[in-house]
C-alpha cells in the first residue's frame, strides 16, 4: 500500500519549529484531550486526528527523533532505520490499540494513562468493550487578584469575575479575604479549579494576591510606616500630634526638642498577623515643618532667639 502523505508534525501540534519541550507537551495535552476517541465515541475524524497527534508527539518529544526529523523531514524514519534507529508505531495485539516503542520498552499507553487515567491508552479491548477511565482529579489553577491595603487590613468578602482558566468556565464567585494577607500569598478556594476526569473531583483555585501601594502608609511585613508633619513649635516645646492609622487617627505625645526625622513606635497599630493573633507596629517619622509668612512680632522673637543662642 502506498504511504499516505504525512502532515508537518509542527503544524499537527500547532507550534512553531522553535517551540520548547514544554510548549510541545502543553500543545499535545490540550489537543489530546479534545480528540481522544474515548471522549469522541464513534467520531472517525477525531480518532484519525488523535493518531496523527500521537505520531507527531512521539517524534517531537524525543530530542534525537526531533533532530533527525528537523534534518531529514518526513523521510527521517527510514534514514534512522538504515542507521539502526528507532522502532515504528504499530498495532498492539495486547490492548487492541496503537503501540509506540520508545526504544526503552515504554508503551505510549503509559503516557496516556498519566494524562487521562488507566485504560485510556487503547481504543478498546479485544472483546470490543471500551475501558472506563479511572477517576482523576482536575487541575489546580491560579488567578491574580489585587486588593487595597485596607482590604488586607480588615479582610472581608468580594465578588470576583473569574475568566476562563484551563478549561474552567467563566463565573462569579464569592471570595473571603483573610486579614493580614500579603503580596505573593495565595488564597485557596477548594473545588473551584479544573473539572475532574471520569467523575473525579475538581481541582482547586488559587488566588495570588497583590496588595496595592498606599498613598499614606508603607508596609514592611506586618509593620506600617508613615510620615507625620510636626510644627516647629511642637518639636521645640513638646506637645501632641495626630498620627494616622488605618483604623483611624491616634494621639501621640511628642517630647520637647524632638528632632526632624525622629521615629516613634506605636505598638500594635500595624497590620494584623495573617493566620495568627495580634498586630504589627506603626512607625511614625517626624517631619518638622518650618513656619512661613511670619508676622513682624514673630520675626522679632526668632531674632531674639538667634541672639540668645549666640547666632
Amino acid at each position: 500500500m502506498a504511504q499516505s502523505t504525512v502532515r508537518d508534525y509542527y503544524s499537527v501540534l500547532g507550534v512553531p519549529r522553535t517551540a520548547t519541550d514544554k510548549e510541545i507537551r502543553a500543545a499535545y495535552r490540550k489537543l489530546a484531550r479534545k480528540y481522544h476517541p474515548d471522549l469522541n465515541p464513534g467520531d472517525k475524524t477525531a480518532e484519525a486526528r488523535f493518531k496523527e497527534l500521537q505520531a507527531a508527539y512521539d517524534v517531537l518529544s524525543d530530542p534525537e527523533k526531533r533532530r533527525k526529523y528537523d534534518q531529514f523531514g518526513p523521510n527521517w524514519e527510514h534514514i534512522a532505520q538504515g542507521q539502526g534507529g528507532f522502532g515504528q508505531p504499530g498495532f498492539d495485539p495486547r490492548t487492541g490499540g496503537i503501540h509506540f516503542d520508545f526504544g526503552s520498552g515504554t508503551d505510549f499507553s503509559e503516557i496516556l494513562e498519566n494524562l487521562f487515567g488507566t485504560g485510556m491508552g487503547g481504543f478498546g479491548t479485544r472483546t470490543g468493550t471500551r475501558a472506563r477511565p479511572r477517576p482523576r482529579r482536575g487541575e489546580d489553577v491560579e488567578h491574580q487578584i489585587s486588593i487595597s491595603l485596607e482590604e488586607a487590613y480588615f479582610g472581608g468578602v468580594r465578588i470576583l469575575e473569574i475568566p476562563s482558566l484551563n478549561g474552567v468556565s467563566p463565573r462569579r464567585i464569592e471570595v473571603r479575604i483573610p486579614p493580614g494577607v500579603r503580596t505573593g500569598q495565595r488564597i485557596r478556594l477548594a473545588g473551584e479549579g479544573g473539572t475532574g476526569y471520569g467523575g473525579g473531583p475538581s481541582g482547586d483555585l488559587y488566588l495570588v494576591v497583590t496588595v496595592l501601594p498606599h498613598g499614606t502608609f508603607e508596609r514592611k511585613d506586618d509593620d506600617l510606616y508613615c510620615e507625620v508633619a510636626l510644627p516647629l513649635t511642637t518639636a521645640v516645646l513638646g506637645g501632641e500630634v495626630q498620627v494616622p492609622t488605618i483604623g483611624g487617627k491616634v494621639a501621640l505625645r511628642i517630647p520637647p526638642e524632638t528632632q526632624n526625622g525622629q521615629v516613634f513606635r506605636l505598638a500594635g497599630k500595624g497590620m494584623p498577623r495573617f493566620g495568627g493573633t495580634g498586630h504589627g507596629d506603626m512607625f511614625a517619622k517626624m517631619k518638622v515643618v518650618l513656619p512661613t509668612k511670619l508676622s513682624a512680632r514673630e520675626k522679632e522673637l526668632f531674632d531674639e532667639l538667634r541672639r540668645l543662642r549666640g547666632g
